[in-house]
């Protein structure tokens, strides 16, 4: 299970604690510039992340991912598909097509990696907070977002923006045809733009639908009773 940008592995505390420990061994992953793998060395990049999941990981395993973590879940997917039994992914985008509108998302990105640096992390915190994907999160989700968020370190997040930000990232949309695997689109029901995302991405695919569940797009924190049922 791969987090979102800014939390840690710790954001799927309560799915796994939902499953079955007869079926599964949850494992959950700091992404590279996050949690305890804030330290780790070299460039932060699409590939460099794609291989510590593999490395951590088993043989095969079923794969899940949210938001940037759903984007580099299908960069795991498509560099060993032989490996990923099943994919779920959880209000994530397969990249920004355009060139000139990647080209500019790569610019706010360098700035906002910029600013990270700069300004106190609570005040960071809270600016991420209030973009307009997370202004109907219940209290107590957005708490908890926040007390994950606190795991990290702000450099390391700072370089993690810079590489795994998605206007770096090289649009795979071209690529969804080749993830043969069987895959789940999870998106919440308040969260119409990653519903959008996710209607189109399964039309691309050839074993895949789109799962719709109650909450916004931070579902590992809000609805992780509805994640379960779609993982197990």
């Amino acid at each position: 299970m791969l987090h979102g940008f800014s939390g840690t592995r710790r954001a799927w505390d309560g799915v796994s604690a939902r499953l079955d420990p007869e079926r599964y061994l949850p494992l959950a992953l700091d992404l590279p510039g996050h949690g305890q793998a804030s330290a780790q060395p070299g460039p932060i990049t699409f590939q460099s992340s794609v291989e510590a999941v593999l490395e951590q990981s088993p043989e095969r395993f079923a794969l899940c991912g949210y938001s940037l973590g759903g984007r580099v879940a299908l960069h795991v997917a498509l560099a060993a598909p032989q490996r990923v039994s099943r994919l779920v992914l959880v209000s994530c985008s397969p990249g920004i097509e355009d060139d000139r509108e990647r080209a500019e998302r790569r610019t706010a990105d360098m700035a906002l990696a910029d600013e990270l640096e700069q300004i106190p992390f609570e005040q960071f915190i809270e600016q991420w907070r209030s973009q307009p994907l997370f202004a109907d999160d219940p209290p107590d989700v957005a708490e908890r977002a926040r007390e994950d968020q606190r795991r990290n370190e702000p450099h390391a997040l700072a370089q993690a923006i810079r590489g795994l930000g998605t206007g770096e990232m090289t649009s795979l949309w071209a690529r969804l045809g080749e993830l043969t695997m069987p895959t789940a689109f999870v998106a919440g029901e308040r969260d119409t733009k990653f519903r959008a995302i996710g209607e189109r991405m399964v039309a691309l695919m050839p074993d895949a639908r789109l799962v719709v569940i109650p909450g916004g797009h931070a579902l590992p924190l809000e609805s992780p009773d509805q994640l379960v049922h779609e993982l197990d």
